[in-house]
């Protein structure tokens, strides 16, 4: 099953459409199942609702549950919801557990209670169960579909309860071992299972290293766990260590990808993640909160530059340097803003600590602005044959360049460190904070500057 470009998915799909159009059914079926589910699940989300319905005929629950699984997060809600009710519970049964909760979690409580209704009671509750646990949780992304094994058994007697279970777990990779009271104390690999002899205890051939996270623990701390100890899954216990479920890399994925797209939303001046579906008020709503927000702290931005009316009325040459400090200080404080969120995201903050983070920054602000300010210095006294305002503009870049670089660093900071996710310090609220700074710093040298610029015209 090869990878499919998009020129060829539809070259392909012509094909399939002809026999899906003419009732060829178990020529459209061999055609469209021959197909890896994500070319499945593209094809899928490219037709129109009538075309939709026909393969919702021609294919069993099952066989689309494989195609759901690999739908764009955006559209599945709509395809299950368009879908007859007890077909789309079918699927949902189907899917894996943990991602048939993260469907149901986004519908209506009443389309979830009457799925559940409709569901299979045993799959009903097993989805119910983890209903229950806060999102963006262990608890909210773990699996119970998993192979798990007594410490008492024998070698030969988990093989063979392990081939009765892997076709309905989600990974076999990893087994985990518990005792009598179902707590975990071990984990073997299926490596080291098969190579073990039969008769030789799992106990004696588990591994008691292991790594496991509490079921309340943020689903981007476990992101960081996985990536930094190269897991392909993870278990996750209760406070008194009881197995309740694994934690699979291919989960991990979507997290990571969720918390990007947060994140990005977040430096962007958005309050939730825009999707490209969304309609002009929906995207409104999510963007005006900032708007709002930056508008007043714009307005003081406007107000301070006012309070220095005096000194603009009487050297007007000021004004035009006014777009260059604001527009440099934004640009560092978001540079600095970008490094200091990436590294609290990745961990590499509580490695290196905040104090050098901060230091490096200032350090860097330092180069940065002395070099700014050495050319803007130069090129000012030259353009306009005034060393004094070349001097004002040069020192005032510099200045601001320095402070600008360290609010950049330090805002995140200080976020984190009161449980505020640092990318909500975005660049927009970073560049008019900067903004803020700048005015004060340029029009505060102006003022010391006034005799000599005054004097020099």
């Amino acid at each position: 099953m090869e990878h499919l470009e998009q020129q060829e998915r539809q070259r392909v799909w012509e094909k399939i459409q002809k026999a899906l159009l003419n009732e060829q059914i178990d020529q459209f079926r061999a055609e469209f199942l021959e197909l890896h589910p994500y070319d499945q699940a593209r094809i899928f989300e490219e037709q129109e609702e009538d075309i939709r319905f026909l393969i919702y005929t021609y294919l069993s629950p099952n066989e689309m549950a494989d195609v759901i699984e690999h739908v764009d997060r955006d559209l599945v809600n709509e395809f299950i919801i368009e879908m007859v009710p007890a077909f789309a519970a079918k699927i949902l049964e189907e899917m894996s557990t943990d991602d048939a909760v993260d469907i149901l979690n986004e519908l209506d409580k009443n389309k979830v209670a009457s799925f559940l209704t409709i569901m299979d009671k045993e799959e009903s509750e097993e989805i119910k169960e983890l209903l229950h646990y806060e999102e963006k949780t262990a608890g909210s992304i773990m699996t119970t579909e998993f192979v798990v094994i007594h410490h008492q058994m024998t070698v030969k007697e988990a093989m063979r309860h392990l081939r009765k279970e892997a076709p309905d777990a989600e990974t076999i990779y990893y087994i985990y071992v518990v005792d009598s009271d179902k707590k975990l104390v071990g984990v073997i690999s299926l490596r080291d299972l098969i190579i073990a002899e039969g008769d030789w205890l799992i106990q004696e051939v588990m591994s008691e290293r292991v790594v496991s996270v509490p079921v309340g623990e943020d689903q981007e701390e476990i992101a960081q766990m996985m990536r930094d100890y190269d897991f392909l899954a993870l278990p996750v216990v209760d406070f008194q260590n009881h197995l309740l479920g694994i934690i699979t890399v291919d989960d991990i994925m979507d997290v990571m990808e969720e918390e990007a797209s947060d994140d990005y939303s977040k430096l962007a001046g958005i309050s939730e993640v825009e999707r490209f579906g969304d309609t002009a008020i929906q995207s409104a709503k999510k963007r005006l909160p900032w708007l709002i927000v930056l508008l007043f702290l714009g307005m003081f931005t406007a107000s301070i530059i006012g309070r220095f009316e005096e000194a603009l009325d009487k050297v007007a040459l000021l004004a035009v340097f006014i777009p260059v400090i604001a527009g440099m200080a934004g640009n560092t404080g978001t540079q600095a803003l970008a490094v200091a969120v990436r590294s609290i995201s990745t961990g590499d903050m509580n490695k290196i600590g905040k104090a050098t983070v901060i230091w490096q920054e200032a350090k860097t602000g330092i180069i940065t602005g002395t070099v700014c300010g050495i050319l803007i210095t130069g090129i000012v006294g030259f353009w306009y044959g005034d060393l004094y305002l070349g001097i004002l503009v040069g020192i005032s870049i510099m200045a601001t360049l320095f402070v600008a670089t360290i609010a950049g660093a330090f805002v995140p900071i200080v976020m984190d460190r009161f449980n505020i996710d640092p990318a909500v310090a975005s660049g927009p609220f970073i560049t008019t904070l900067n903004d803020i700074i700048s005015m004060l710093i340029y029009f505060g040298l102006a003022t010391v500057f006034m005799d000599l610029l005054i004097g020099d015209e």
